[in-house]
């Protein structure tokens, strides 16, 4: 498949660019495309021949059920039959932005959306490239992460390339993604609202607005195999680099003892700013323990640049599960196939 290049300023939003790119998405086709949290690979959502190209294009398992992007509040009562009070408390608040809500779904998002399932995830971007694409074509847009599905998501249109070129219709040139891990998901189709998959949106933040969360046992723990989940990242291994990746928990000293007690030439260490200096091995410093928002923004990065540098094994100190640190959790648990050390 030839894959066309389209530069895309986020500012300018130039018209020309924004027309190619949604009359590939109404013909069918899949395009790599900016948003706020994680580069997506869009195709119309109500396609399910369009959508199964995303399938087929990142490797990704059938019953792992898309995300659906909206521009206009409009849109959601298009999707979802059922939109409780919470929802729209939520959506006041949170939209544009990297919240996703779970809700029962229309009759008009096909199976290979879904997953089956008889919920929809759906969300409304911030970034202004995605948001105008959606107006000019349209159509809502399912768009897991672009990338090979499994591996570390993608921040920028050069990671698109490296994953997809050859494998969609076209990728975006744009700018890096802002928040770089994927939406909050939460399912209000239940008895109570349950946090599915933490992000940008703090389960703090959510509960100020509509009171208590459940946190589902797959936020920090592995999913049944055998079960059926009802948002992306839940079940599988997920946002892993080719080098095999431990997390560990614990204060600064004691982390930089462990690694460096394991050092070796294809060793690498992910750690907080200033616990670099006491290591023996490359590390690729992000954030504070005080402010893992930083540490989200450059993660995927970090994690796909240790496989260009032939890295075997990356020791990850990661930061506790509250807040945003609950996303940079979650994401470094699944990268580590739950290898996890306890100083």
């Amino acid at each position: 498949m030839e894959t066309r290049m389209i530069p895309i300023d986020e500012h300018t939003l130039q018209a020309d660019a924004i027309d190619r790119v949604s009359d590939i998405l109404k013909g069918g086709g899949i395009v790599a495309l900016p948003t706020e949290t994680v580069y997506g690979l869009a195709a119309d959502a109500l396609n399910a021949e369009a959508v199964l190209k995303i399938f087929a294009a990142k490797g990704r398992p059938a019953d792992n059920p898309l995300i659906v992007h909206i521009a206009e509040l409009s849109m959601l009562q298009r999707l979802a039959r059922e939109i409780p009070p919470q929802a729209c408390r939520l959506a006041e608040r949170f939209w544009p932005g990297p919240l996703t809500m779970v809700l029962k779904k229309q009759g008009c998002i096909p199976d290979a959306t879904s997953a089956g399932l008889e919920t929809v995830g759906i969300r409304m971007p911030s970034h202004p490239v995605m948001r105008a694409v959606i107006r000019r074509s349209g159509l809502p847009l399912a768009a897991p992460s672009a990338n090979r599905s499994g591996s570390p998501s993608t921040t920028s249109a050069q990671h698109c390339i490296d994953d997809l070129y050859g494998r969609v219709d076209a990728i975006v040139v744009s700018g890096e993604s802002a928040v770089g891990v994927e939406s909050t998901v939460l399912s209000l189709a239940g008895e109570r609202p349950r946090l599915l998959r933490p992000g940008g949106v703090t389960r703090e933040e959510l509960e100020a607005v509509i009171g208590p969360i459940e946190l589902d046992e797959a936020v920090l723990g592995r999913a049944d195999p055998e079960s059926r989940v009802s948002a992306p990242g839940m079940k599988y291994r997920h946002y892993a680099p080719k080098a095999r990746v431990q997390l560990i928990l614990g204060p600064a000293g004691r982390y930089q003892e462990y690694v460096n007690a394991h050092a070796g030439p294809d060793v690498a260490a992910l750690c907080f700013r200033g616990e670099e200096q006491g290591l023996s091995v490359a590390a690729t410093a992000l954030g504070t323990p005080e402010n893992p928002a930083q540490m989200a923004q450059g993660l995927f990065a970090a994690l796909r640049d240790f496989d260009g540098k032939g890295v075997q094994t990356v020791y990850a100190h990661c930061p506790a599960p509250e807040g945003v640190g609950l996303a940079v959790y979650n994401r470094l648990i699944r990268a580590a196939a739950f290898d996890l050390v306890k100083l």
